[in-house]
């Protein structure tokens, strides 16, 4: 990897007055998948001693709420093709027990969607359902609208009130399918018969209730054979009854072991929403509307090659392969281009947030955190008010699939009601640290309130339950403002996240 020699150095320069946009509030979300240990053994374990009055794991739900996720998307991912949301309501001793043709396990049903609702409440995050557009039904899909969302007085209104929940549920983000441009997906269809679908779907759904806000399948990565046509199409059949288009992407360094590129991928994501960005503005144009549609990254993360295949076990140990530190700088990238482009991008679910493909893992009396646990609770606790349109100056080095990127990736976020601003600043190189001075142009803060930093040797390390902090953030004391800067040394190989504020803070030095 070529690196910057030590005497180079980066600047990075502010000013909150230039702005991307707000930063919307469901831009932190996650994803529950009844796929392997998500549900069962993760989110809801009666048998475990750390359990709740509702058999829901009070380690995660605590480690939930410190990440501060304000959307969770339920139940699938593949799984939901093939899902008949009768099977998870009712009396827990009348649900089928079935075969998930998705991942070839043993599904219960225990967890359905009355406890999925009551799992939201309880960490904070409002619920987004998914609708089965593989083997369901454009009725069955208005009929759980009716259910979650209408007052009692119709059947499936009552039926939900006889399950216990005589107020309606009023959730307001629905999922029309999930994946379905690929032949993976049950039922998959091509893109104008998933377009009609769906259009059909809803408009009953939203006929229902008119306040929901409904999120088509879009292209399920950027290496699609019908990437991006699939969208296009889509778009123009379903605009006036969309409010979102889904996208997804995973990635991995495992096959390749190409650190230096892999720490590049944010060129990768960004390509990603500028293209989706640009279809979403051709169609408007074409459709002749004043409505705008946006994007909603809901499944997104690091995922390395894992078992798969349930074997029709129940809760099967499947992709559970841990995170390491190069892992979590790709993390900290991907939030930092989500903050970016934040203005066409509204929604992000990392997938998934507990066991399956998770930075959270779960035994029967414990919790591990893995690596990229923490570069998400720093920018999602952190990022608030408005992203900021920052300019940087930073040596580049060279890599196999980008030729030269940038050593630095930057975002950050000023908060007018608070006066606080976040910078977020990974450094890719592997082995050499970089002088940095951040500059405020304009409304530099008066001190510096905190400052954290993840980093290491080996881009490989990770935390297991034997060393389960070997890799966590270290609190950087002595980070001072001098007048209208602020001078750093990056480690190589580190993600550091610095709040400041405008006024001091009682109680806090600078």
């Amino acid at each position: 990897m070529a690196s910057s020699s030590s005497s180079s150095t980066a600047t990075i320069w502010l000013d909150p007055n230039r702005t991307i946009a707000e930063i919307p509030p469901l831009l932190f979300g996650g994803f529950a998948e009844h796929m392997g240990r998500c549900i069962y053994e993760g989110i809801y374990d009666p048998a475990s001693p750390l359990a709740d009055e509702d058999g829901l794991r009070t380690d995660v739900l605590a480690a939930l709420r410190e990440l501060g996720y304000t959307v969770i998307r339920y139940p699938g991912g593949n799984f939901l093709s093939g899902y008949n949301w009768l099977d998870g309501v009712g009396p827990k001793e009348l649900r089928p027990r079935k075969r998930d043709l998705a991942w070839f396990s043993i599904e219960t049903n225990q967890f359905g969607t009355n406890e999925f609702i009551g799992f939201c409440r309880k960490i904070g995050a409002e619920p987004m359902l998914g609708v089965n557009m593989g083997t369901g039904t454009i009725e069955s899909a208005a009929n759980l609208v009716e259910y979650c969302n209408a007052p009692t007085g119709t059947y499936w209104a009552d039926l939900r009130a006889a399950h216990g929940f005589p107020a309606p549920h009023n959730v307001r983000y629905w999922c029309i399918g999930n994946e379905m441009d690929g032949p993976w997906q049950i039922g998959h269809l091509d893109a104008l018969d998933y377009a009609k679908k769906a259009r059909e779907a809803a408009k009953m759904m939203k006929w229902h209730d008119p306040a929901i806000k409904t999120v088509l399948c879009g292209s399920s990565n950027d290496q699609m054979p019908t990437f991006p046509e699939w969208d296009r199409v889509v778009l123009e059949h379903c605009w006036d009854v969309a409010d979102f288009l889904s996208i997804h992407m995973y990635v991995s360094n495992h096959h390749d072991q190409d650190t230096p590129s892999y720490l590049a991928l944010a060129q990768r994501f960004e390509d990603f929403v500028d293209t989706m960005a640009a279809t979403l503005r051709y169609v408007k144009a074409k459709v002749r509307s004043k409505h705008d549609v946006y994007l909603s990254w809901d499944e997104w993360q690091v995922w390395h090659p894992g078992e798969t295949n349930g074997r029709w076990r129940e809760a099967p140990h499947l992709a559970e392969t841990g995170y390491n530190l190069e892992d979590a700088l790709v993390v900290a990238q991907w939030l930092n281009v989500f903050l970016r482009k934040c203005d066409v991008l509204k929604i992000a679910c990392v997938a998934q947030i507990v066991n399956i493909i998770s930075w959270l893992h779960t035994r029967r009396d414990g919790l591990l955190k893995h690596t990229s646990f923490y570069p998400f609770k720093l920018v999602s606790n952190w990022a608030r008010g408005y992203a900021l349109d920052v300019w940087v100056k930073s040596p580049k080095y060279e890599n196999k699939r980008f030729g030269e990127s940038p050593l630095l990736d930057v975002a950050a976020t000023y908060d007018p009601a608070t006066g606080a601003q976040s910078v977020f600043i990974v450094n890719r190189s592997l082995t050499e640290p970089l002088p940095t001075e951040l500059v405020w142009q304009d409304g530099a803060p008066a001190q510096v309130v905190e400052a954290w930093q993840l980093t290491g040797s080996d881009p490989k390390q990770g935390n297991t339950w034997d060393a389960p902090d070997a890799v966590v953030p270290r609190r950087l004391d002595g980070v001072r403002m001098d007048g209208a800067a602020l001078r750093l040394q990056l480690p190589p190989l580190s993600f550091t996240a610095i709040r400041a504020a405008s006024r001091p803070e009682p109680g806090r030095s600078s």
